[in-house]
């Protein structure tokens, strides 16, 4: 299973908010994000234009990509399952999402 490893405080600052990522150390001072809270690249801190509904959706989809630690094609799986399920697919993904065992692991305090 394919992980991502690079700097995941960037990936915080990409999504304009804390997603803990790193622990700790996301509550301290030290955080990237509270010391340069402007997206990571060559234009992040020119001023913000306001995303399209494709690309608020884009944003979402990432975010919970980014949270729960799953590359595109897993995501992708997840998302057909829950297409299958009856009800709300938005609510049978997530709980899908929180079925996965890393994330039970996670949630009990068992692992950072």
């Amino acid at each position: 299973m394919a992980r991502y490893t690079g700097p995941s405080c960037r990936l915080c600052r990409r999504e304009g908010m804390k997603l803990f990522l790193k622990g700790e150390r996301c509550v301290s001072p030290a955080c990237s994000f509270e010391r340069r809270g402007f997206p990571p690249g060559q234009h992040g801190r020119t001023a913000q234009q306001k995303l399209s509904t494709y690309g608020l959706q884009l944003r979402e989809k990432q975010k919970l990509k980014r949270i729960y630690g799953v590359l595109e094609t897993q995501f992708k799986r997840y998302l057909e399952m829950a297409e299958r399920m009856p009800g709300n697919t938005g609510e049978n993904l997530l709980q899908l999402l929180e079925r996965r065992l890393d994330n039970v692991v996670y949630r009990l305090g068992f692992a950072p």
